[in-house]
């Protein structure tokens, strides 16, 4: 073998060693292939969105940026959160273009917006000097509008928006929606008059429920395209599910939400495909309904009721799970008419407990408290300085 052409090869070798070796330890832009940032990045950059699982996947909302430019496009993106990650930039600067022609003014510099935030967080610390209680609210089955003869989502969509509203939030207890319909038909109340102020005053009354959520189903609507084998089928869904918020004490309307899912994030391929693409339809749909009503449901203004009076106890719908204690002060509230501030009647001090959620008290100041009458946590100087 001629020695120089030995010593050529290896020279040649030995030098695409050496460039590939440089070539890993500096990866270019533009390689294709590229090591994805650690856990620690992805979740500080992740920190202020709001990330859905749907199929055990991670995917990022954000805001559409077609939609900013009057075109029909929806409003909100979900993007996986690899993708959302390799393209963040550009929604970001979207996001922010956003909010200026919105708003008409410059974004705030990031230290007084975290002075303001502190500052806000610390007063509310001070106004807010007592624990949260919880308010009962019943969900009940939705209206399936599309009528399917072989599937009924009314009641699943309703158990899964109580889940999703049960991680968003521990300031609720939800009242099982088949209790409440068992009680309408013991009593011959038709399921159709539920949201009539006398039905609801007197599930009001008997369950403590604060507020019921009601709502239409529309879809889930399938769009499909078969290839030649199974395997290369592709499903779209989409589903639009309203929902009414109702004072369960005087039977008015608080609040209308509707939402419905992008379609184009609800894509599934081979088989099931469309029953894949009804889940994640659903799954996002809800997803967004559920911070929605969280937060309204949250902001209702807390109280119950007595029961009923034996002697000196008295007895008052809500106990140990709406967050009580043995201890605490309720004060009973004089009937005002719409408008007027209400007085107190008396004050009852709870001493110990009775069936599932309820509480027993004595009176230790004031009038007589009577069946309904409305109760609220008494604001004492000891429950101001000790946070309570």
């Amino acid at each position: 073998m001629d020695f120089k052409a030995v010593l050529c090869r290896f020279s040649i070798f030995l030098l695409l060693f050496i460039l590939s070796f440089a070539f890993a330890c500096s990866t270019p832009s533009w390689f294709p292939i590229k090591k994805g940032p650690p856990h620690r990045a992805k979740m500080k950059e992740l920190l202020d969105k709001e990330v859905i699982i749907v199929d055990g996947e991670e995917y990022v909302k954000v805001l559409n940026p077609e939609a900013s430019e009057g075109r029909e496009r929806p409003k909100y993106l979900y993007l996986p959160v690899e993708e959302y990650l390799s393209k963040r930039g550009s929604f970001t600067t979207s996001a922010i273009r956003k909010e200026e022609a919105t708003k008409g003014f410059p974004v705030t510099p990031m230290k007084s917006a975290l002075a303001e935030t502190e500052r806000e967080v610390s007063v509310s610390s001070v106004i807010r000097p007592f624990r949260e209680l919880k308010k009962r609210v019943v969900i009940a089955h939705f209206d399936d509008r599309t009528n399917h003869s072989d599937e009924v989502f009314g009641d699943w969509v309703a158990e899964r928006l109580i889940n999703q509203i049960g991680r968003r939030s521990q300031r609720l207890l939800f009242v099982d929606y088949q209790t409440v319909h068992d009680f309408l038909k013991k009593n011959g109340i038709a399921l159709k008059d539920l949201e009539t102020p006398p039905v609801l005053r007197s599930i009001h009354e008997v369950f403590g429920i604060q507020a019921l959520v009601v709502g239409e189903l529309s879809g889930p609507y399938l769009f499909a395209t078969k290839g030649a084998k199974d395997q290369e089928e592709t499903a779209f869904a989409i589903i639009k599910v309203e929902t009414r918020v109702v004072d369960a004490s005087s039977g008015k309307v608080l609040k209308t939400f509707s939402s419905s899912n992008p379609i184009h994030a609800t894509k599934e391929k081979g088989t099931f495909s469309e029953e894949k693409a009804k889940m994640k339809a659903i799954d996002l749909a809800i997803s967004t309904l559920g911070q929605s009503l969280a937060k309204e449901l949250e902001g209702l203004d807390w109280f119950c009721r007595v029961a009923k009076v034996e002697g000196e106890e008295v007895y008052i719908n809500a106990g140990r799970l709406t967050g009580l204690k043995v201890g605490d002060v309720m004060e009973v509230l004089r009937p005002t008419k719409p408008g007027e501030e209400p007085g107190v009647k008396a004050r009852v001090r709870i001493g110990g407990w009775f069936g599932i959620d309820g509480s027993i008290g004595k009176l230790i100041e004031g009038e007589r408290p009577e069946a309904n009458d409305i109760l609220k946590i008494a604001r004492t100087f000891s429950d101001t300085e000790s946070g309570k």
